[in-house]
């Protein structure tokens, strides 16, 4: 049985990667199950990188076979599950509204919202509606990741230090454009429960250090100096080990997208709401820190879905 999928926003080069692997049987990390059969363009006015996009990518997934409608509600009537893409978090709650009557299944692209106030209404949502989310970036799924997990268990682990690029947009503030992958590649090692975070931040770096209930220490490296890697370092009680995420021939887009189709085919989402959620806030601290360079506690306003 073919699983079909619904796009919307058509603004990120997410969508010519997903739909290249779940429609050409040539590509070499083609993934059967799956067909992108409606779409809605959507794209940001005010946000360059994605209203310029739009068409392009609209032309791209036409070019598939896919109908494109006039709004997002009439794309998820439609199908069997949706891929939320749109690049701009600030638009995900609202489109959410949109589709969350006319749907079952839900993957939305990183970052999940910008805001605690958005995430937990989209949660909210959801739960009214019975709508089974998922929000992750590619970079948890790294393979390499997967395997050095593999290899030593996810026991004993003392502590993880992120590294990749941080690049900035005015829209999506701080941390929220780049520093979610790192985020999650950091959650996804030591799961929930970071109490507090700080930053230090120069024109070029940027250093986040969060601490964690059990006393473990978390890091992310952002740099805006030229080096564009993804890497992580997994501290455990006898050795200290750095996977370059980016060595591994399979991509992580790849692998999430592994995750999204289990995720529509079983209807098990892998990562925990719970878990999105401290991500989102985890954030939005870190950008209050480096705006301020002042320790800031997660439990400072963060708004429960209780």
């Amino acid at each position: 049985m073919t699983i079909t999928i619904g796009m919307i926003g058509l603004d990120t080069s997410h969508v010519s990667i997903f739909s290249k692997m779940l429609h050409d049987q040539e590509h070499p990390y083609y993934i059967p199950g799956g067909r992108v059969t409606a779409a809605f363009p959507g794209g940001s006015p005010d946000f360059e990188l994605s209203i310029s996009r739009v068409e392009g990518y609209t032309e791209e997934l036409a070019a598939w076979g896919t109908e494109i409608m006039d709004s997002p509600a009439d794309v998820a009537k439609s199908v069997d599950a949706v891929m939320l893409e749109a690049v701009d978090g600030r638009a995900h709650l609202a489109l959410f509204r949109e589709i969350a009557p006319h749907c079952r299944l839900v993957f939305i692209d990183k970052p999940f919202a910008i805001t605690s106030q958005d995430a937990v209404a989209i949660v909210k949502l959801a739960q009214k509606h019975q709508v089974t989310i998922m929000s992750s970036s590619s970079l948890r799924y790294a393979q390499g990741l997967q395997d050095e997990l593999a290899r030593a268990g996810e026991e004993g682990i003392i502590g993880v230090d992120c590294a990749g690029p941080l690049h900035l947009q005015p829209t999506q503030p701080g941390f929220f454009w780049y520093g979610i992958h790192a985020a999650e590649m950091l959650y996804r090692v030591l799961g929930e429960g970071c109490t507090q975070v700080h930053v230090a931040a120069t024109e070029q770096h940027e250093v986040l250090t969060g601490v964690w209930q059990d006393g473990r220490i978390g890091t992310v490296r952002g740099n805006r100096a030229g080096n564009g890697r993804f890497g992580i370092t997994i501290h455990r009680q006898e050795d200290s080990r750095f996977v370059d995420l980016m060595e591994h021939p399979k991509p992580y887009y790849a692998s999430l997208l592994d995750e999204v189709m289990n995720m529509f085919a079983t209807g098990k989402p892998d990562v925990p709401l719970s878990e999105t959620l401290e991500i989102v806030r985890f954030l939005e601290a870190a950008n209050v820190s480096r705006e301020t360079g002042q320790v800031v506690r997660l439990a400072d306003d963060f708004i429960s879905i209780t």
